[in-house]
């Protein structure tokens, strides 16, 4: 396993005035609808518009991680810290999942493929503590995001390295990224290199700046 993080060359700026408007939506309630529904019935959440592309979406940086520099540390409330090199992590037991993504910016695309490490068996192999009840990710490019463990952990939820059979593209997060499909999309964080497990909640980049904590899409969890 790897002992030490790789520091990465990142190109871009964080654009300033994307956080701002966005932060201004949240001020403003843009984009909500005010109804709720029920995915075991509705596939696509209030005031969402389905897309067949997929839009890239980032803050401005984008970090250029080759498959040699790209590192996973799977840390905190654990008692077999994780640190995996790319080519470690390919060699765990890999799966495929099919599942919708929603972005709060409003749009949704159905029927992605995916392929990865299930969530909830890197954190099996970490071992987590009793006390550990959230956790908090951190990307290279700075990003972070956080969800409870039992969101993390349940079955749909990769550690992605492919998209529609293909390796996942440096704009959409590869090497490898987070897929949680039952969250917004902000939840699932790309150029993921840390999973922290914490004992209590630490909001993330979007989460301090007025979205919501929780992010559920049939909810219409968009600002908190």
């Amino acid at each position: 396993m790897a002992e030490d993080d790789e520091q990465v060359p990142l190109t871009g700026k964080l654009r300033d005035k994307l956080v701002e408007s966005k932060q201004a939506w949240a001020r403003e309630g843009r984009l909500l609808t005010g109804t709720h529904a029920d995915p075991a019935r509705d596939r696509l959440p209030p005031g969402q518009t389905l897309v067949k592309d997929w839009p890239v979406l980032d803050l401005g940086v984008q970090p250029e991680v080759t498959p040699d520099r790209w590192r996973l540390r799977v840390e905190g409330l654990v008692q077999a810290p994780v640190r995996l090199t790319l080519e470690e992590f390919m060699a765990l037991p890999q799966e495929e999942r099919v599942n919708d993504i929603h972005c709060v910016t409003q749009w949704s695309r159905y029927d992605n493929h995916w392929q990865g490490v299930p969530a909830r068996d890197l954190v099996a192999l970490a071992r987590p503590k009793d006390e550990a009840r959230f956790v908090s990710f951190t990307s290279y490019d700075g990003y972070t995001t956080n969800v409870p463990l039992e969101e993390f952990i349940r079955d749909e939820v990769l550690l992605a390295h492919s998209w529609e059979g293909a390796p996942l593209t440096r704009q959409h997060g590869g090497p490898v990224r987070v897929v949680l499909p039952r969250l917004y999309f902000w939840k699932s964080p790309k150029w993921v290199t840390r999973i922290e497990l914490l004992r209590d909640d630490r909001p993330g980049f979007w989460e301090v700046r007025g979205y919501h904590n929780n992010g559920d899409p049939w909810l219409e969890e968009r600002y908190g």
